[in-house]
């Protein structure tokens, strides 16, 4: 079972995102600060980190270093999350070890679309998508 983390200062953001991920394959789990989600990291590494590219306490690229910088058997996937197309913010996530974005606010097809783009989209998500979309 993969394990994902938003970290987010919206606590709207976050339910969406675990309404729309969690399920039987994937776990969704919550980071309200920056250094919360370090601390997450540093006890049990998630599959996947989403991070929002303007948390109050610790910034994007800060947390993508340090999470990078951990010892751990899992390297995450990790995505920034913005709330507009910003070419140099994605780009310096990336050299600090990302692997790309996801625009905010997301619905469902946004979401999954970019998890499938980087392969790590859940099977059950993937499957009641193509229920509703058919």
């Amino acid at each position: 079972m993969k394990r994902c983390m938003f970290v987010d200062d919206s606590s709207v953001i976050r339910k969406v995102a675990k309404r729309i991920l969690g399920g039987s394959d994937m776990v969704v789990i919550e980071a309200a600060s920056g250094l919360d989600a370090l601390e997450m990291c540093a006890a049990d590494m998630p599959d996947i980190i989403v991070v929002d590219g303007a948390l109050p306490d610790v910034q994007a690229i800060e947390i993508i270093r340090r999470v990078r910088a951990m010892e751990s058997p899992i390297r995450p996937q990790i995505l920034i999350s913005l709330v507009e197309l910003d070419i140099a913010s994605i780009m310096r996530a990336k050299r600090a070890g990302a692997q790309g974005y996801l625009l905010k606010p997301f619905n469902r097809p946004q979401l999954l679309e970019r998890f499938r783009a980087l392969k790590i989209a859940p099977d059950s998500a993937l499957a009641s998508n193509s229920r509703k979309s058919a």
